[in-house]
């Protein structure tokens, strides 16, 4: 063995033992600062009504895509972790979820209906403007029926409400188990 081989091997065999270390330290849990739905039970039997009504008559896959685009413009991490386990366990694909955050530069991996829909999900989660564009409304009034588009508009503002709980109270993110709240 030459001594370039040698290197070689010993810079393997290193790549390979840091690739599988477990042992790596990862940044501590933080604590939420509160636990806000047993201090106030009755706004969160509300909000799970609301939830249940708000997801009626949404194709589940769609329905998770819309959570997951609202989680990630309002980083909330709890809701992102739980909506992702959802979308996985509704048959949602792994790339969707991730190209998720830029869509607009992955539009194929998504049907038109899709797109409407992610598309009214920001200009609802994000109204700096102070409204929703008409284009984006109209476009998501074409492919979705009056009823569905309300139900759509219902789930886009409940999961914007779970998001301002979550962000404010620093719910802690990892623990959720994938259908636990459907």
């Amino acid at each position: 063995m030459t001594t370039n081989d040698a290197t070689t091997e010993t810079t393997a065999t290193t790549d390979t033992t840091a690739a599988t270390d477990t042992t790596a330290e990862y940044a501590p849990e933080h604590s939420p600062r509160l636990h806000w739905a047993k201090h106030a039970p009755e706004v969160y039997k509300a909000m799970l009504r609301l939830e249940t009504a708000a997801q009626q008559g949404l194709e589940p896959k769609l329905r998770e895509l819309v959570k997951i685009r609202a989680s990630q413009l309002n980083h909330c991490a709890f809701c992102l972790d739980m909506h992702t386990k959802d979308a996985l366990a509704a048959g949602e694909s792994v790339q969707r979820i991730i190209q998720l955050s830029a869509w607009e530069e992955s539009k194929h991996f998504y049907t038109e209906k899709e797109l409407a829909a992610i598309e009214l999900t920001e200009a609802v989660t994000v109204l700096t403007d102070g409204f929703v564009p008409d284009e984006v409304y109209e476009k998501a009034a074409q492919h979705f029926e009056e009823a569905e588009l309300a139900q759509l508009i219902a789930a886009i503002t409940v999961i914007n409400a779970w998001n301002r709980f979550g962000v404010s109270t620093r719910m802690v993110p990892g623990h959720y188990e994938a259908g636990r709240h459907q």
